[in-house]
């Protein structure tokens, strides 16, 4: 089924899903854990659409070798090139949260071999998405707090003010590479407690008080 933009109020965005940018190692514990080093600049990859699903439906994973990384989505509403801060700032009109969906030893093959990970990345329904947040119902985009629970037990607790790269840097920069236009999701990072996923688990996950959403694992 495709994904359709939409707010958690019920409305949908006039704009088609666009592309999926997402940065990788945006939190300093998760590239840690991975035995990764610290990047000094975002690293950048891309998701197609077609890797978009709802959360609010069940989950298929392609394998046992399948792992979850929650994130903060964020969706974009104007287009933007080379953006200054208060362009960038402007056109984020949504807040919600997605899972990188990884195929972890495949990710591994690849860069080993110095290769690009979109096919560990970029398979079909690698990013399940929760519907938006509109922007105001938020203070600020540097304090947002989102959790992941798995089987009822906690298994990531994140907020923005640990990225490496905060949000509207972060949009600034992509916006010096390509465009960014209305219907673009961008995913900001994952914090540490990533994990592989298996067939019967249950999710719940939680954006502040704005947004709780519970799934399942097929």
């Amino acid at each position: 089924m495709a994904y359709t933009l939409g707010f958690t109020d019920g409305t949908q965005y006039q704009s088609t899903l666009g592309k999926i940018v997402c940065v990788g190692r945006n939190y300093a514990d998760h590239a840690k854990e991975l035995n990764n080093p610290v990047p000094t600049e975002p690293i950048l990859f891309i998701k197609p659409e077609s890797s978009a699903v709802s959360l609010n439906q069940d989950i298929k994973i392609p394998s046992n070798d399948c792992h979850y990384e929650t994130e903060i989505a964020i969706l974009i509403g104007s287009t933007l090139a080379s953006a200054n801060d208060k362009e960038a700032e402007a056109a984020v009109i949504g807040i919600g949260l997605a899972l990188d969906l990884t195929r972890r030893a495949l990710q591994s093959k690849l860069k080993a071999n110095s290769h690009p990970w979109e096919l560990a990345k970029s398979f079909d329904g690698a990013c399940p998405l929760t519907d938006f947040v509109k922007r105001d119902q938020f203070s600020s985009l540097n304090n947002i707090s989102f959790s992941l629970h798995i089987n009822d037990e906690l298994k990531q607790d994140g907020c923005s003010k640990d990225m490496l790269n905060p949000v509207i840097p972060l949009i600034v920069h992509m916006s010096q590479y390509f465009t960014l236009k209305p219907g673009d999701i961008i995913l900001t990072g994952t914090p540490k407690g990533v994990g592989e996923l298996h067939s019967g688990d249950k999710l719940r996950f939680k954006l502040m008080d704005k947004l709780q959403l519970e799934t399942n694992i097929l």
